[in-house]
């Protein structure tokens, strides 16, 4: 594996509802990582996970279907790489953290008492109303994970729009009444800005928090 970092795999599963594309969404126990946050499936890349020869990419998608079914019961399919994310250099605790959009096979979600405090099958649209009324606490990259499945009807329609591996290389910043995430290409980037004016960030303030990218 080529990261300096501790690696993790996260599994966004996706799964076709009367009511439209749904995702399995996890709350965290109120200690430890992300204290009652709403997250994907997931977690660390393990020794068994690694095999020497193969990429971060391939350990951390072995992680992702190990951690989904050691947390919620549910094998996976179809596990393909959605997005790269690298935090920022100040925070504590850094993982160099893989999202893979995967298929579920129709189990029985049993969560791991010890790991996750509660679960939930919901659209991306339930998500963010949960999260506007304050029910609901995301990180951004699972903010940002969702906005994207936005418009997709089905599990079918969101592999469909998979294209280029997207990567973020987190930075964040104070503003009034809140914060600003920001990735590579918006102009206030501090490695790698783009042009003035340009924007890839999401400004987390007042609720519904705003997402740009031009």
């Amino acid at each position: 594996m080529s990261s300096s970092l501790p690696v993790a795999g996260t599994a966004v599963v996706l799964r076709d509802a009367a009511e439209g594309l749904q995702t399995l969404m996890l709350r965290r126990p109120d200690t430890g990582s992300f204290p009652g946050a709403w997250v994907f499936p997931g977690g660390r890349v393990e020794p068994g996970d690694a095999v020497a020869g193969e990429s971060e990419t391939d350990a951390a998608r072995r992680a992702a279907v190990r951690e989904t079914l050691e947390e919620t019961g549910l094998r996976i399919a179809d596990a393909e790489a959605l997005s790269h994310w690298m935090p920022p250099p100040d925070i504590p605790r850094r993982y160099s953290t893989w999202f893979f959009l995967a298929r579920d096979l129709g189990d029985e979600v049993r969560l791991n008492p010890g790991e996750i405090a509660d679960a939930a099958w919901m659209t991306p649209e339930k998500v963010f109303a949960g999260h506007v009324d304050g029910a609901i606490t995301l990180m951004p990259p699972t903010w940002v994970t969702l906005h994207g499945l936005l418009g997709h009807r089905t599990v079918d329609e969101a592999y469909a729009a998979l294209g280029e591996l997207q990567r973020y290389e987190t930075r964040m910043t104070t503003i009034p009444g809140g914060l600003r995430a920001m990735w590579q290409g918006d102009e206030e980037h501090p490695e790698v800005p783009g042009a003035p004016g340009a924007r890839h960030r999401l400004t987390m303030a007042a609720r519904p928090w705003s997402y740009e990218r031009s």
